[in-house]
């Protein structure tokens, strides 16, 4: 059977306004593919006849110490993802399965962090670290993220949708609580890890602010505040060069998307909030 005409012209207009959208936001990204391999004469007058360049990724890989960024980067968001999964699995596992006074007001203050932007709390953040000695170090900078709200309220309700039926099964074969969650809870929400790991991971890779504020050397910085050296204004802006650097910043995340693009929208499609 056909779709009604009404219908059917409701789906091209679906289809057509996700194109347009898809384009909108793909065009920023394929301007920084154009502007990165071409001159800063030739980045803005898109002559397909220009010739192409790689000196651009040259200069910004010797003009800062993109391998130590690299590796500040990844410690970063390796010790974060690592803290926030325990946390919310434990966390989570606490609010879906157990029963103690004050459960659902504990819960609600966690909720409450969701309410409260990250920036309004930078001030606080630094005076702590720095009354423990912990600025410009690469702890400094995940403390703050360490207990996600979100996170938990995301593992709390794929817990609890999970059947009940399955932690009497595991008791009966002698499994306590810890291991009920290592054997039955963590292996069926791997789905759920997936997609706030991926999350968590754009998040902190791409951040910058609180960076910024808790690092002063090299040896803590990450690839976000190390690029801000090619934002200088004293010499001009070369777009070229910032492209550059920028995609240098950001190809781990769109290599790894490219990749696991289908795990990626799988992952949010399986673990939505019941």
């Amino acid at each position: 059977m056909t779709a009604p005409p009404r219908y059917a012209s409701q789906n091209w207009l679906e289809t057509i306004a996700a194109w347009v959208l898809g384009i909108l936001w793909l065009l920023p990204l394929l301007y920084a593919f154009w502007a990165s391999v071409h001159s800063a004469g030739d980045a803005t007058r898109f002559d397909l006849a220009a010739p192409l360049t790689f000196d651009n990724f040259r200069h910004v890989w010797a003009a800062a110490p993109f391998p130590r960024y690299f590796l500040n980067t990844f410690l970063l968001v390796s010790l974060i993802i690592v803290v926030q999964f325990t946390l919310s699995t434990l966390a989570g596992y606490a609010f879906a399965r157990f029963r103690f006074p004050g459960r659902d007001l504990a819960f609600v203050l966690v909720l409450l962090q969701l309410m409260i932007m990250p920036d309004v709390l930078i001030v606080e953040n630094y005076q702590t670290l720095a009354h423990m000695g912990l600025i410009d170090t690469i702890l400094a900078i995940g403390m703050p993220y360490f207990g996600s709200a979100f996170g938990i309220f995301l593992m709390r309700q794929t817990f609890k949708s999970m059947p009940k039926e399955l932690d009497d099964a595991a008791r009966v074969e002698g499994a306590g609580p810890l291991q009920i969650l290592w054997r039955v809870y963590i292996p069926l929400a791997k789905p759920t890890y997936l997609a706030y790991g991926l999350v968590s991971v754009s998040y902190h890779w791409n951040n910058f602010l609180w960076p910024l504020i808790a690092t002063n050397s090299v040896t803590s910085r990450p690839l976000t505040v190390g690029l801000q050296i090619f934002s200088s204004g004293d010499q001009g802006i070369d777009w070229s060069i910032i492209t550059a650097a920028t995609l240098l910043s950001v190809g781990p995340l769109l290599i790894a998307f490219m990749l696991f693009q289908r795990q990626f929208v799988q992952s949010f499609l399986r673990a939505g909030i019941r």
